[in-house]
Parts: C-alpha cells; sequence; structure tokens
C-alpha cells in the first residue's frame, strides 16, 4: 500500500500529524475511528496512533455507503454522538449527514477524510501548515465579507456567484476546538453561496474522476439545469437522483495545499493550489439550508477567481496577499 521506506516514513509522519497537530489528542478522550472494508488500513493506524496518545481509541467498520452524504448506521450515528473526538476515513463521506451534524452540535470534535489513501494522506499531510492555513483562513475572511465571485477558466468556465449573508469557512487543519469539525487532508477556503449562474468545465469530478474533455456544468439560478462533455452526463444523473435538491449550487472553494495533485480522488483535488471547485447537492453542513444526502464537488483548473473584484486566483496561481 505504501512505496519504498520514504512513503512508509511519511506516512508514519501525516498519521502524527492527524492525531497530535490537527485534533490534539489528549490523554483519556474517547476516540472513535469509522471505516469501511476499503480503508481499514489507515483507519487502524490512526486508531493506534490514537491510543499512543493516550485515548480510549475504537475503530467501528461498517459497509460501504451507497453514495456521499449517506447515513451511517445507527449504531455508528450514536457511537459518534457519545465520543469526544472521531475519524471518519470512509469511501463514501459522511461531511454531510445528518449524524455527522448531530455529533458536530453536540460538541464532538473531527474529521471526515472520504476516499483518502496512504500514499495521498502521506504526500497532501506533509504541507507546511502554517501558510497554508494562513491561505485558507484569507480566504475564508474574503469571502465572508463579499457579495458577488467572479470564476472564469481557459476551457470555457464562467459563473458569477452570489455570496451576501453567507460565512467562509477555512478549512485549515486545526480541528482542536469543541465541536471542531473539517475534511483532512486540508487545505481550501469555502463559502455555500446563496445563488449562481454560468458554466464550469470540470477537469475532475466527484464519484467519477478526472474528465478529459472537461465536462460542460450550465449552473441557473442556484441550479446545475445541464451538463455535456466528458462524464458530465453521468455527474448529473448522479444528483438528479435526489431531486431538485441534488441539483442545489452548495459550494464554492479555493486550494490551498500546495502539495496537493490533480489525481481524479476529489477528497485531494479540491485541495490542490491554485484550483477552484464547485460542488451541487447539500450545503445546510457549511452554512447553507439543503439537506439531501449527496454533495458532489467539480474541479476547475486553471482558474481566475475574483471576490468582490479582488483577485484571488490567476490562469492557476493564488495571488490573494494579508492586506487585500
Amino acid at each position: 500500500m505504501m512505496h519504498g521506506s520514504g512513503g512508509s516514513q511519511d506516512f508514519a509522519v501525516a498519521v502524527h500529524n492527524v492525531i497530535h497537530r490537527c485534533l490534539a489528542v489528549s490523554e483519556g478522550e474517547d476516540l472513535l475511528v469509522i471505516a469501511d472494508p476499503g480503508t481499514t488500513f489507515i483507519a487502524d493506524a490512526l486508531r493506534r496512533e490514537a491510543t499512543r496518545a493516550g485515548a480510549d481509541a475504537v475503530l467501528a467498520v461498517m459497509e460501504e455507503r451507497a453514495s456521499h452524504g449517506t447515513e451511517p448506521p445507527a449504531s455508528v450515528a450514536a457511537a459518534l454522538a457519545a465520543c469526544d473526538v472521531y475519524l471518519a476515513p470512509t469511501t463514501r463521506s459522511l461531511s454531510h449527514t445528518n449524524a455527522r451534524k448531530e455529533a458536530t452540535h453536540l460538541g464532538v470534535r473531527g474529521a471526515t477524510m472520504p476516499g483518502v489513501t496512504a500514499d495521498m494522506l502521506a504526500r497532501v499531510m506533509a504541507v507546511e501548515f502554517e501558510p497554508m492555513a494562513e491561505r485558507s483562513r484569507l480566504v475564508a475572511q474574503l469571502l465572508s465579507t463579499a457579495e458577488v465571485a467572479q470564476l472564469s477558466c481557459p476551457r470555457g468556465s464562467l459563473m458569477t456567484f452570489g455570496l451576501t449573508g453567507r460565512t467562509g469557512l477555512a478549512d485549515d487543519g486545526d480541528l482542536s476546538s469543541t465541536g471542531a469539525f473539517g475534511n483532512l487532508p486540508c487545505g481550501e477556503g469555502f463559502i455555500a453561496p446563496r445563488g449562481g449562474d454560468g458554466q464550469i468545465v470540470a477537469a475532475s469530478l466527484a464519484s467519477i474522476g478526472l474528465s478529459d474533455p472537461g465536462a460542460v456544468l450550465s449552473v441557473q439560478d442556484g441550479h446545475i439545469v445541464a451538463a455535456s462533455d466528458g462524464p458530465g452526463r453521468e455527474f448529473l444523473d448522479l444528483l438528479h437522483e435526489h431531486g431538485e435538491p441534488g441539483t442545489n449550487l452548495a459550494e464554492l472553494g479555493i486550494g490551498t495545499n500546495d502539495r496537493a495533485m490533480l489525481t481524479g480522488n476529489v477528497l485531494e483535488d479540491e485541495k490542490m493550489f491554485g484550483t477552484a471547485h464547485v460542488a451541487f447537492g447539500a450545503s445546510a453542513a457549511i452554512g447553507g439550508s439543503v439537506t439531501v444526502p449527496i454533495h458532489l464537488d467539480a474541479i476547475v483548473t486553471d482558474a481566475t477567481l475574483s471576490i468582490d473584484d479582488v483577485p484571488v486566483l490567476e490562469s492557476g496561481r493564488f495571488v490573494l496577499r494579508a492586506g487585500g
């Protein structure tokens, strides 16, 4: 699963960073790791490191969920609500489930890690944390005060997002406070837009992988209304399975992790430095109003993005600086 001694060493460092730096697991805490059959190697490594940190760590293995956002079994949901801290390295995302949201509401802190692999964790969690975290916070702060964002790319993306009244969030890897929730590997600033219109041309699609040619996704009045080219139709069909809420424009995000690469695995792709991503489906967990058991991201490479006329990305280069 790991390639060479360097990879094994990086993996051990990454696991240590997750438990100690991101979650600050401490003596006597009850920690839950949720896995499915495809992720038990990573899950058990996390459980063992948490035990070394003094936690009473439990590994729960469930069957792989049907899709991103599908609820876990009732027993796992109950365990989530009862622990102090959790990690969910699962094949499908638990981020937008009611079980995760209820645990957060109760003050449980933790991270979802949907689709994570050992190689990805070893590479992406080796990032220099402070610069990545600062970039993530800068993006979130700008999004929180903004009214509009404009996104384009050379392949034909051209989208306008309404942001008024919504709060930006920073996925900076700091999940040490009560009720903290985030995604690991980390590295983005994001928001649930109030609406949006235009089209994006995606280089990678959640649940599907790399898109060549780029999938063209058309958005009108805050909903994806059409898709063509590449696997665009397949992507839209996945959303349509959940009716109108599945087509909701759920997220605008900017990747801030300079160790992430475009691989077809959206957990890493959306963190890639200089990219933007747009998601559809559930938004209630990140400040929107739509609850539905699906949340699928589409990645835009070589992106140019401005937020209230402040340049953030220019042809895939991150140009936002502190103080504007």
